[in-house]
């Protein structure tokens, strides 16, 4: 899955000309929290949110009457008070890579640029959806949680128990476990009943360490 897969392409944006005012109206009327920034040569050179632009309004403690309020909102340029270097990503960088980006630099979204121009932007959400589907998240299904040495074979080993059972695996994921020798596999299965699975995976051998949701008919 890149990035191409699931940017919003073409996102709504704002110039540095804009100002204030028509920012937080556009970004209070509209679903999305980030407005990337271009400057008149369509240039990517900041990206602003909600809480940003409410950071660069006169606060509620001044004594500035609301036309005076109205009227600095009016008069700020976008251009003014934006600072910093933009993260950017390309389409083609995989989602867990971006999410990382993300991670590292606390950041909620991340504009998408190839060759110079702005053609998209990802946010957190989108990544969320994204983790949401890979783990079969609000899918009805039987979630098998189990931990296996991390050497070559193991999953295959795995997989071939739930074949054997002759169930499908609707989803699966790989995860670090307490132990770096061991990993943590989750995978939802449809078509197979709980004690069945339990019963294959003791005589496997496997160790189950959590099972949640109903039985798969």
């Amino acid at each position: 899955m890149l990035i191409k897969d699931r940017m919003t392409r073409d996102p709504v944006v704002i110039r540095t000309s804009t100002n204030l005012k028509e920012a937080l109206d556009m970004v209070r009327s509209n679903p999305f929290r980030h407005l990337p920034v271009l400057d008149e040569e369509d240039k990517l050179v900041g990206i602003v949110t909600e809480k940003s632009l409410v950071y660069a309004s006169p606060t509620s403690s001044t004594t500035l009457s609301v036309f005076e309020v109205d009227y600095i909102l009016s008069r700020t340029k976008i251009g003014q008070i934006i600072q910093g270097d933009v993260i950017t990503v390309a389409p083609d960088l995989p989602v867990e890579e971006a999410a990382r980006v993300m991670i590292d630099h606390r950041i909620g979204c991340l504009p998408v640029v190839k060759d110079g121009k702005l053609v998209g932007i990802v946010s957190d959400t989108d990544i969320f959806r994204v983790f949401v589907e890979g783990l079969g998240g609000g899918h009805p299904s039987l979630r098998i949680t189990v931990v296996i040495p991390e050497e070559v074979g193991s999953l295959a080993y795995i997989t071939s128990c739930v074949a054997d059972l002759g169930c499908n695996i609707h989803s699966l994921g790989t995860f670090w476990s307490e132990r770096p020798e061991d990993r943590l596999i989750a995978f939802r299965l449809e078509g197979v009943k709980r004690e069945t699975v339990l019963q294959a995976f003791e005589a496997a051998g496997i160790q189950v360490v959590n099972v949640w949701g109903a039985d798969s008919n």
